[in-house]
């Protein structure tokens, strides 16, 4: 096994280890060399459940889609895929040593926090950076 298979299926367990730690609630799945965590996520008690998927792509930004409940045609801040734009990536670099439950976990709840006070306000609270269309695959 070369060391690049070695470090990559190492820093899975890490991943797992501390989505674990942090979401318990959350399960993952592994297979065709995809690790994705499905789990669901309660932000304050009058807000409804997110159930949300995370998939990790190693060096890849992570994929987060909200599975329910449905977003609204035309959301803030989602990508044509229906994933979540979490961050600009001029403003952040994603790397796959960094840990999902640390960085895209706590981005996500922010997320869905602000998706939910913009629904009722019309109003994006969050931070924006004005940009271009990026390459969603970064």
């Amino acid at each position: 096994m070369g060391k690049f298979f070695k470090s990559q299926t190492l820093n899975i367990q890490i991943q797992i280890g501390a989505m674990k730690a942090k979401f318990p609630q959350f399960r993952y799945a592994y297979k065709d060399g995809k690790l994705t965590f499905i789990g669901e996520l309660l932000i304050k008690p009058e807000l409804p459940i997110y159930k949300v998927s995370v998939e990790y792509r190693g060096n890849l930004r992570p994929v987060v889609h909200v599975i329910s409940p449905a977003l609204v045609k035309d959301a803030k801040h989602v990508y044509t895929d229906g994933s979540l734009c979490l961050y600009h990536p001029k403003n952040f670099n994603w790397h796959g040593k960094k840990l999902i439950a640390n960085e895209i976990m706590q981005w996500t709840i922010a997320w869905i926090y602000f998706h939910e006070y913009w629904l009722q306000s019309g109003e994006w609270i969050g931070p924006e950076v004005p940009h271009t269309k990026i390459n969603e695959n970064e």
